[in-house]
């Protein structure tokens, strides 16, 4: 059993061994996680970046940018990659840490990717932990960019204090068809790729639609709009006390969920239906009547 007052004092003395090592044992539920949790001293001055959208609109070109322009001007910034969990082999893709590798040697930016678990709009009891992690280590921001997947995108919008949605200007024959929750919990948007046919069109259609919410134009790639993009980013999140209520509660909610829920393992549930099958006569709500 790793020693919880070692690894957190090393957390607290910025080493990133240590902290790679808490973020093991909390993803992984193997103790000491239990006392390293309880005994985080997390702060919750520390802004939470979330960046969803669609895949393909440029999220981790786009998070590359800005990790570069705000460690630039001194900012110690902690990215959470969170990679879609392959069904068949209940293991991640993990590509983010290849895509960010320009940071890997950059003392003030610390990068970790972490499987969705099952969890449709990327957000797993085990996302809302690790920030808290990041939270007590030190950071000046921390970044979690998502998988766009659909509607329960709009759980991100339950960990981050900012939501950021990436849109490209293709999105634009389909502007009427972005489902209203994602629409909703969007703090600004970023038209990235804006340098393509189209995107001025697009651009002033969703400013139009979203009205008080900022719209920033990127072509990240480039490193354009980057700076205005970031400026917004580091001005001081005015938090009405509805919305950290919300937020509290739904982090609640996400853990609470996810212990009621440990003891459900995926495989031994497949495994139990194969069998299930074989004996013939299978109906689902008397199976899972048994299961529970």
């Amino acid at each position: 059993m790793q020693n919880a007052a070692v690894l957190t004092e090393g957390m607290n003395e910025g080493s990133f061994i240590a902290l790679a090592r808490v973020l093991t044992l909390v993803e992984n539920d193997i103790e000491p996680y239990g006392m390293l949790l309880r005994e985080l001293n997390v702060n919750t001055a520390v802004p939470v970046i979330g960046i969803t959208g669609p895949p393909g609109a440029g999220k981790s070109t786009l998070v590359n940018a800005i990790t570069t322009e705000l460690s630039g001007l001194g900012k110690k910034i902690a990215i959470l990659a969170v990679d879609p969990t392959s069904p068949f082999n209940f293991g991640s893709l993990l590509g983010d840490r290849v895509r960010m590798s320009r940071h890997f040697n950059n003392p003030s930016v610390f990068i970790r990717s972490l499987a969705t678990r099952g969890a449709l709009g990327g957000i797993s009891a085990k996302t809302v932990e690790m920030v808290d992690v990041l939270k007590s280590a030190g950071f000046d921001l921390i970044i979690v960019e998502t998988v766009g997947v659909g509607q329960s995108e709009v759980e991100i919008a339950g960990l981050a204090d900012r939501t950021i949605v990436v849109l490209v200007p293709e999105s634009g024959d389909e502007i009427q068809n972005i489902k209203s929750g994602l629409m909703e919990i969007a703090q600004a948007f970023v038209l990235n790729k804006a340098d393509r046919e189209g995107a001025s069109s697009f651009a002033n259609t969703l400013e139009k639609m979203v009205k008080d919410v900022p719209v920033f134009r990127t072509v990240a790639d480039k490193n354009e709009g980057i700076d205005e993009l970031c400026h917004w980013l580091t001005q001081p999140v005015l938090a009405h006390p509805d919305r950290k209520l919300l937020l509290l509660a739904e982090k609640a909610f996400q853990l609470i969920q996810h212990y009621r829920m440990k003891d459900v393992d995926k495989k031994r549930l497949s495994t139990a239906i194969g069998l299930a099958l074989q004996a013939g006569d299978f109906n689902m709500y008397r199976f899972i009547d048994e299961w529970q």
